[in-house]
């Protein structure tokens, strides 16, 4: 009897501790929970270089008047018989900035290279109807941008793409760069600047562009300043 006693007293001991950590386990899963679900909601710091609205505004203005006003008169003496509104900005979707993004860390991985900068190049585009891939100008002689992703090489940073061999190549290497001069009033001629010509097709066989470009370039009036 005593032994029966004995075997049960053990049975109902295994028992409860069989139940109390049943008990636990939930817990335990709802605790980690709630520590991923605090550690997503961290606050993310605003990047160095925000600006203020005020100084945004001022440097909207200080563009209008030292570049717009007189892109407006160059390209008003240039093609007298048509309008020419300035482009104020250029925009691309929230979305394609993603796959843009996802879309560069794939390619960087695959070539094994570290994205240093991304660079931002002013552009203007051609006074004609279509691209060269035969898609339609909606801005002819519009102000622009194109992205470029950079990377460390040759003591130096550069842009680059990725090559038919899948390892990255440096742009400067692929087409080259080009001297640009401009004509001032006085016909004097200066240089203005070297920017890569990427009109030259660097997306031969196997070759991967890596350059964003054909956002929506726009005048006013949806402009926010």
């Amino acid at each position: 009897m005593k032994k029966n006693r004995k075997i049960a007293a053990i049975g109902l001991g295994a028992f409860l501790l069989m139940l109390g950590a049943c008990q636990q386990a939930p817990k335990k899963e709802e605790s980690t929970e709630s520590n991923a679900a605090e550690q997503s909601q961290e606050r993310i710091e605003p990047p160095k270089g925000i600006i203020s609205l005020e100084e945004s505004k001022s440097l909207y203005d200080n563009y209008t008047k030292n570049r717009a006003e007189i892109i407006q008169q160059f390209e008003a003496e240039r093609s007298p018989e048509s309008k020419f509104e300035v482009a104020r900005f250029t925009a691309f979707s929230y979305e394609e900035i993603k796959q843009y993004m996802a879309f560069l860390e794939q390619e960087a991985q695959n070539a094994q290279v570290d994205i240093s900068s991304l660079r931002f190049y002013f552009a203007n585009y051609p006074d004609q109807e279509d691209f060269p891939d035969g898609k339609k100008i909606v801005h002819p002689r519009q102000n622009s941008l194109f992205i470029v992703p950079a990377m460390k090489a040759d003591g130096g940073e550069y842009g680059f793409y990725i090559g038919a061999d899948g390892k990255a190549k440096l742009i400067k290497n692929a087409v080259g760069q080009t001297e640009v001069g401009s004509t001032i009033d006085n016909k004097q001629k200066s240089q203005a600047s070297f920017v890569p010509s990427l009109s030259s097709p660097a997306s031969t066989a196997g070759e991967q562009s890596l350059a964003l470009n054909r956002g929506n370039s726009s005048p006013p009036p949806w402009t926010d300043y």
